[in-house]
């Protein structure tokens, strides 16, 4: 075939924030000489569309984005946007076909072509996609050294985008992932410019790390850009949550009452197959599932065996997090009149700092790996027993420490963090080393004297200043300052 693809022109292309680390990968990979496809993947609403436009803005590129719609009716109108670059109407029976024509097509000038949506083009059945993809390596075996084509295969559909690479699958070995997640606090502050650290940070552990989320939370007060943009009947995201368990589940009713649960604050399969009904095995295959998604996790104790009973499953979207604890359980009384303004400021408000603790805990682990406090090098969260002699008099049952760090398997830092409208007091001191330290040393050895960090959404009482300055043991972390901070230097309050 001789044509010329012309370059792709992205409109949009000055609105695009930040993925550097992503689109330096794609440079690359498009400057190298392999022929390698590449096989992205992410979730829905992650960005994904954003990031390949951007990166094939200024390039000869082909993009094809697959529709729920009948094998033919796809074909024919990818047929429709290849006509005009063909100069004549390609014959597409089927995906392999349309493969073929892809590769020919790159035989004299290197073209990027992007096929989004990738499973949708694979057929509805297990059986069905599996011939498709043992047809389209073929495709690729047969035509690959004989063209310039640069491919991108792009899904939201996790699970079937993954299973590309397992071993059944004629494409193990042929493709390169790309992962695209969800940003990180201060890749997400670039969409929330206007905002205060403190504000942006609580924006982002309602939105998490999805830039289309950050962007509709972006404006106004965050009692407005929840009720317009998540609560009311007619926002865009009020049903968001359901669409996301839909794409990439069966039986999604069940999935939609351990998401509750597990939103709600519960940790364990049984204590989640109590309130739903169901036998802890059952609860456990589902969590998994949940866990292949990227949407859940199991955590063990920090210094536990990864296989203790201890463990805790917890829901790690918290734009998700947020939507089945005040959207679901919700829904039928918004969309029969129930006023958003009123659900804001009823069952949002008085647990708002509750809801932003755990993306607050995640935080603070990241900046204790990022300045290596103390030279610890394994960082995770502690929960166990009380210390034997408080545990005796039941003056305390259990102990949790939000951070423990370790440097050749012995903790040498331990870390609080509040997200509370109150400063925090010596007290707090007093109850890390009387309390809480002891009992974590009945499970993990602990060095002499470990390093304390602490980090509070609203700053140290001149009492806790005190106490800090007159050792070199204690650490106040300026969590304005540092959540401010693009790369997080340390920043002692």
């Amino acid at each position: 075939m001789t044509m010329t693809v012309p370059p792709f022109s992205w409109p949009l292309t000055d609105a695009f924030v930040d993925r550097a680390g992503e689109q330096q990968m794609l440079e690359a990979w498009w400057s190298e000489a392999t022929r390698e496809p590449i096989a992205m993947i992410g979730r829905r609403r992650v960005g994904k569309s954003w990031l390949f436009r951007r990166f094939a803005h200024g390039k000869p590129a082909v993009i094809l984005v697959a529709e729920q719609l009948p094998a033919q009716s796809q074909l024919t109108r990818f047929a429709d946007i290849l006509e005009p670059l063909l100069k004549f109407r390609p014959d597409l029976p089927d995906v392999q076909t349309l493969v073929r024509v892809l590769y020919r097509m790159a035989a004299e000038q290197k073209i990027l072509a992007i096929i989004d949506e990738f499973p949708w083009m694979l057929g509805s059945s297990a059986a069905e996609a599996q011939q498709t993809l043992s047809s389209i390596q073929a495709v690729m075996e047969e035509e690959r050294d004989n063209s310039n084509l640069k491919l991108i295969l792009c899904g939201s559909q996790v699970a079937q985008m993954e299973a590309l690479f397992a071993e059944r699958n004629p494409t193990h070995g042929r493709l390169r992932q790309l992962s695209v997640r969800p940003v990180d606090f201060h890749d997400a502050a670039l969409f929330l410019p206007t905002l205060s650290p403190i504000a942006a940070f609580e924006r982002f552990a309602i939105a998490g790390g999805m830039p289309m989320y950050l962007s509709k939370l972006s404006t106004g007060t965050l009692r407005d850009a929840v009720c317009n943009m998540v609560l009311h009947k007619d926002a865009p995201l009020f049903q968001e949550g359901r669409r996301i368990v839909d794409q990439e589940l069966r039986e999604p009713r069940v999935y939609f009452a351990i998401l509750e649960q597990l939103a709600g604050g519960a940790r364990g399969a049984n204590e989640i197959g109590q309130h739903i009904s169901s036998e802890t095995n059952a609860v456990i295959k589902y969590l998994h599932n949940l866990e292949e998604l990227r949407l859940v996790s199991k955590h063990v104790p920090f210094g536990a065996a990864p296989n203790t009973r201890s463990g805790r499953w917890r829901l790690d979207d918290d734009f998700l997090r947020f939507w089945f604890r005040f959207v679901f359980p919700f829904q039928s009384d918004l969309e029969s009149g129930l006023v958003p303004a009123s659900l804001f400021d009823t069952e949002i408000t008085p647990v708002i700092a509750e809801h932003v603790a755990p993306s607050f805990e995640s935080w603070c682990l990241h900046w204790l790996r990022s300045n290596s406090v103390a030279g610890a090098t394994k960082f995770g969260n502690w929960w166990g027993n009380a210390a034997d002699e408080f545990r005796s008099t039941r003056q305390r049952t259990s102990e949790e420490i939000d951070a423990a760090g370790s440097a050749r398997n012995q903790v040498v830092v331990v870390a609080e963090a509040k997200w509370t409208t109150k400063q925090l007091g010596p007290a707090i001191i007093d109850d890390i080393e009387r309390f809480k330290i002891p009992a974590l040393r009945q499970s993990v050895k602990v060095a002499k004297r470990p390093h304390i960090v602490l980090f509070s959404k609203s700053g140290y009482t001149p009492a806790l200043h005190a106490v800090a300055d007159a050792t070199d043991h204690i650490t106040l972390v300026d969590v304005a300052a540092a959540l401010g901070t693009r790369h997080e230097s340390p920043a002692p309050a």
